[in-house]
């Protein structure tokens, strides 16, 4: 969804998520989900508060003219009801629902504090919903090795180096697919533009710079639409999510390990984990490698040593009686 969709959108939600993109510095993808999150919760207001709505499936409700007046009508009590009906009647898991609590919150910030629109904030103390602990799934070292030396075919050099990349520095998938060959400097740091367009800068080892050296080698040089970007498709463009998708789950078949939900993003988890474990990275310093811009979210991977210590311990033949 792009900013062109926006168009049935109030001003008001307008102002804000110009506010977000422009201002906070939020990328395309999260200012989508504010409008998607805003858009639910003004249809699900307006529903309720008003009766000729009654017969209105929600998702065919206009917004378009929710104005200040309408916002100062909603109440605590309101939000939570909106909340309940996420939950019960749309079925969305605690990670959504506290993503959308968070841009409540957000919006209504801005109304009061930023803004000056509204002299009472129905979301001060709005709590975000308790989100599952997952552990994060990742392949083991031992996979991740098959993995490598799986890689072959016309495109090996551009592939191997993806994934050397992947599971040596742990970035998104959006941050690999917009690496520029400008973003290397001569010190053998990577720049990385990540979520919301902050920047920092990777090392790129000894194994990263060996797989980069092979596929400059072979790098198209000729009619490439985007001269700069680093990684290039067969149709000689900005390699994209898709197309590493689609090389992935290439690979994980032959190895057979298709169909247990492994993907990019998995191996950003696998480079995390492996940094975590067998590297002795402290969890700050992953936190920054990561990109993480909260502590909490690094944590997860602690919680994946605690697991293997855990059936370590039990493992202890000192742990079992005599028979």
């Amino acid at each position: 969804m792009k900013q062109k969709y926006f168009k049935e959108a109030p001003t008001i939600i307008k102002e804000f998520l110009g506010y977000m993109g422009n201002i906070k510095g939020r990328s395309g993808l999260s200012v989508d989900e504010y409008y998607r999150d805003l858009r639910t919760f003004f249809r699900f207001m307006l529903k309720e508060k008003n009766e000729s709505y009654n017969d209105t499936d929600i998702n065919d409700i206009d917004i378009s003219d929710v104005d200040i007046s309408f916002i100062q009508s909603i109440t605590f009590a309101d939000i939570l009801l909106f909340l309940n009906y996420c939950q019960n009647e749309r079925k969305n898991s605690a990670v959504t629902r506290s993503r959308k609590t968070s841009t409540i919150k957000t919006f209504f910030y801005y109304l009061t504090i930023k803004t000056h629109q509204l002299s009472y904030n129905p979301a001060e103390g709005l709590d975000a919903p308790k989100k599952p602990q997952k552990v994060p799934k990742y392949l083991t070292l031992e996979e991740g090795l098959r993995l490598l030396q799986a890689v072959d075919g016309e495109y090996k050099e551009r592939d191997y180096c993806i994934l050397v990349f992947f599971l040596n520095c742990g970035m998104r998938i959006s941050e690999l697919c917009g690496i520029n060959i400008s973003d290397i400097n001569s010190d053998n740091m990577l720049k990385i533009r990540g979520k919301g367009n902050k920047e920092r800068m990777l090392y790129l080892n000894n194994s990263c710079l060996e797989a980069l050296e092979k596929y400059m080698k072979v790098r198209p040089a000729d009619g490439i639409k985007d001269k700069n970007a680093l990684f290039i498709s067969r149709k000689n463009c900005r390699i994209t999510p898709r197309g590493i998708q689609h090389m992935l789950d290439g690979y994980l078949e032959k190895i057979g390990l298709s169909g247990q939900g492994f993907s990019p993003h998995k191996l950003r988890h696998t480079a995390a984990t492996m940094m975590y474990q067998k590297g002795g990275v402290d969890v700050r310093t992953l936190q920054a490698i990561l990109g993480h811009s909260n502590l909490g979210t690094t944590q997860i991977y602690t919680h994946v040593a605690n697991e293997q210590m855990i059936e370590g311990l039990k493992a202890n033949p000192f742990g079992k009686k005599d028979e």
